[in-house]
Parts: structure tokens; sequence; C-alpha cells
């Protein structure tokens, strides 16, 4: 399962639905831009140290997923399909549903926009 990036912030708040979801899985993958959009996120945060913290921790529990010349060919589909509907998403989230896709893996997200794509499947907490 690929985390999103609120997907990730639930769970270094706390959020218990989301650590239940990923007790269960056995592959548990963030992409490198959901890693860097949580970065940047804490950057500003009045919480920045304790979110570190928390990620020095964790980290290690998930397999990172780096954008490759693979992935470019199920982005390309996805936007395509995405144009074709008349449905465009982040620039983001389509890498990350990319990767979904490439890796064969579902996305943990609250995002809705994720349900256009039909290789893609969303889960919620």
């Amino acid at each position: 399962m690929i985390l999103d990036t609120n997907a990730l912030s639930a769970f270094a708040d706390g959020e218990s639905g989301v650590g239940e979801i990923l007790r269960r899985e056995q592959r548990a993958a963030l992409p490198v831009i959901v890693l860097g959009e949580f970065r940047y996120g804490i950057a500003g945060s009045k919480h920045r140290k304790a979110y570190e913290a928390w990620l020095d921790t964790q980290l290690s529990g998930f397999e990172l997923l780096a954008i490759t010349a693979e992935t470019t060919i199920p982005y390309a589909a996805l936007r395509g399909t995405l144009k074709r509907l008349g449905r465009p998403i982040p620039a983001n989230d389509a890498w990350i549903a990319a990767l979904a896709i490439q890796h064969g893996l579902p996305i943990l997200s609250r995002d809705e926009h994720f349900d256009a794509l039909p290789d893609l499947r969303r889960i919620v907490w």
C-alpha cells in the first residue's frame, strides 16, 4: 500500500484507523514525493522537532518509491485518461498514482479524485 501525504500526516498524528490498516498490510510504501511534501509541511510547523523525530523513527518501516523512467509509462497513460475524462488532479498526485499503478499497490487516501483512475484502488480510513 502507498500512503499519500494526508495519510502519512494522519499516521504521524496518531489516527488509529491509519495504524490499523497499515498493520494489516505486508507492504507499506512512501513515494519520495510524499516524503518531500511531508517534510515541507512540517518545516513550518510549531511541532517541527517532534515530527522530525517521529519521521526518523518511522521512515525505516516504509519502502521508498522513486520515480524512474518506467514510472513515466503509467504517468502518461493516466494523465491522458484524466484529460479525456475532464478530471485533472494535482501534478504530485498524478505521480503518486503512477507509482501505485507501476507497483500494483493500492493508495491509502481520502482524496476522491483518485477514484477516476480505473487501474487504481483507493483505501480510505
